[in-house]
């Protein structure tokens, strides 16, 4: 499969069935993810793989309940990979306080696709989760509160594997040559 075939395959999965990762493919996962470029090399992440059941379920269980609980599907998945933001250099928050850009959530962007769609490539299945609990997810995980988290990635085996129909702007909307 070339890469565009890999990103037309790719989709958020909000169906999964039961089933555990080896750990080689959450390990590739990673490894795209480590190798995403970032502004001034800072690489201002870090992925906590959640994958033991008892503490997966109590995870998605605190972080996705009350008003977060469209995503308590979540759940199901086999794992979840909560993407802390660490501190970018010196020169990256620089350059970003005198453009007004958040270089950080640019490079975690980046890293969270690298690793989806790798994810695609192994035969998993993910979602990109932005609305959580993250008071819960940083008490649950003991994560100091001064750090954010931005994104939770659900990941795991999709219950129903086939594509939807994609609706997205046509080229010609979103490009212009001069």
């Amino acid at each position: 499969m070339n890469f565009l075939e890999l990103i037309k395959k790719r989709q958020s999965c909000r169906k999964y069935i039961p089933g555990i990762i080896k750990k080689e493919k959450i390990d590739r996962c990673i490894e795209a993810a480590r190798l995403a470029p970032s502004a001034c090399n800072s690489q201002p992440w870090r992925f906590i793989v959640v994958s033991t059941p008892e503490i997966k379920d109590n995870l998605a269980e605190n972080a996705f309940s009350g008003i977060y609980k469209m995503n308590a599907f979540a759940k199901q998945a086999s794992a979840l990979i909560v993407v802390v933001r660490e501190r970018s250099y010196f020169s990256a928050k620089l350059g970003a306080f005198f453009r007004g850009v958040q270089y950080s959530l640019i490079d975690q962007g980046i890293a969270c696709e690298h690793l989806i769609l790798q994810a695609e490539e192994e035969g998993l299945a993910t979602c990109w989760i932005g609305w959580f609990n993250e008071k819960a997810v940083k008490k649950d995980l003991c994560i100091p509160t001064g750090k954010k988290i931005d994104t939770i990635i659900s990941i795991g085996f999709a219950e129903n594997p086939e594509l939807r129909n994609k609706s997205r702007k046509d080229i010609l909307e979103i490009s212009e040559f001069r």
